[in-house]
């Protein structure tokens, strides 16, 4: 059995007595960090790399330490199919197991000793799930994660989505046999069905209507208006996807290169709507790689006076993401797919490849 163990600052003080319980078991612990006690670090950080290890299956379970045990286990929570509780008694781990099936154990390093963590996890390792009505109640639970949005709390907010539609067209868009004309397509596609939810805070009011049968008040979207802002060229391919279902939106244009001796995004085009700082602005970038363009798009915006920016990409890497929160925490990111890493050449991998070079048939 592989158990991933994950703590913060505050737990650090548990983290011996969970290693020596679990070894001495023989149960392989899957140390996700932190190694040192830091205590500008965040329990997010390795609650996120704990659940991740569950989810992708390199972990059975996992073990993480915070304060309480409360924060770690609610950031947990958000991937798909983890069920965190914090424990400090082997009577809550007891029924933490049989009735709801934890996969992950959380223990607070203010709230209990180290003498305690033995009989804590002996405990919850040792509880079988009883099943029945609990399993029903679980089975909602994961229905209901199946079909709503990944959404993954860190510096700032990213949203992954896996609808199963969108997921499909992600895959034929990744072959490298796509033609220019399928991918065209799928791009618009994709963007199209993420619309729905990059709009969802979008204000309502209400507004009195004559119906052929009688006068009825129905909803609208309120004054605010809608900017959707392509960062040349691969963003191009995004906007039609938008303008078929919000076609009153104002597009503007922004036109980075990269410097060949500082690496650094440079502008040599900027466009936008004279009122672009009453505007939901969305900057349509595909590939989220290094994250430099994006980072640097959205300061231009900011710039001109926008103020609510979200961005939308295709693809995104964690380095990406990075870059882009570490300079503008406030920016929601939407993305239809996470991939893993860059390369060497600063490509996501898996990635697609180019996205421009394959809008555009320029490869």
């Amino acid at each position: 059995m592989k158990i991933a163990l994950g703590t913060d600052h505050a737990g650090f003080i548990l983290k011996s007595a969970v290693v020596d319980y679990l070894t001495s078991r023989n149960i392989e612990v899957v140390d996700l960090g932190a190694y040192i006690v830091d205590e500008e670090d965040s329990y997010t950080d390795p609650a996120f790399r704990v659940a991740g290890a569950i989810a992708d299956g390199e972990a059975e379970a996992g073990v993480l330490l915070c304060g309480t045990g409360y924060g770690i286990s609610i950031a947990a929570n958000k991937i798909p199919g983890i069920r965190a509780v914090p424990c400090d008694t082997p009577e809550n781990a007891r029924i933490a197991k049989a009735h709801n099936n934890v996969n992950v154990i959380a223990l607070g390093g203010r709230t209990i000793k180290p003498s305690d963590v033995p009989e804590i996890l002996k405990t919850w390792l040792d509880t079988p799930f009883e099943g029945g009505r609990h399993l029903r109640r679980l089975n909602k639970i994961a229905m209901v994660e199946k079909s709503t949005l990944n959404v993954i709390q860190g510096g700032g907010r990213i949203t992954i989505f896996n609808h199963p539609l969108i997921q499909h067209k992600v895959g034929i868009i990744r072959d490298k046999n796509t033609s220019v004309k399928q991918f065209r397509e799928l791009l618009q596609e994709i963007t199209g069905l993420m619309v729905y939810e990059i709009t969802r805070n979008l204000p309502l009011t209400d507004k009195k209507v004559d119906t052929p049968i009688e006068a009825t008040t129905v909803k609208t979207i309120e004054g605010r208006k809608m900017a959707i802002v392509p960062v040349l060229r691969a963003g191009l391919g995004m906007v039609d996807g938008i303008l078929q279902l919000v076609p009153n939106a104002k597009v503007g244009h922004i036109g980075l290169y990269r410097d060949p001796a500082t690496l650094e995004p440079v502008e040599y085009y900027c466009k936008l709507p004279f009122d672009i700082e009453e505007r939901d602005i969305f900057i349509l970038d595909p590939m989220l790689a290094t994250g430099g363009s994006s980072a640097a798009a959205i300061s231009l915006v900011k710039k001109r006076g926008g103020r609510r920016i979200s961005l939308v990409c295709l693809i995104a890497a964690p380095e990406g993401i990075d870059k882009v929160h570490s300079e503008h925490p406030e920016v929601e990111i939407y993305s239809a797919a996470l991939d893993s890493h860059l390369n060497s050449h600063g490509y996501i991998v898996p990635g697609l490849g180019d996205a421009g070079d394959r809008l555009f048939g320029t490869k």
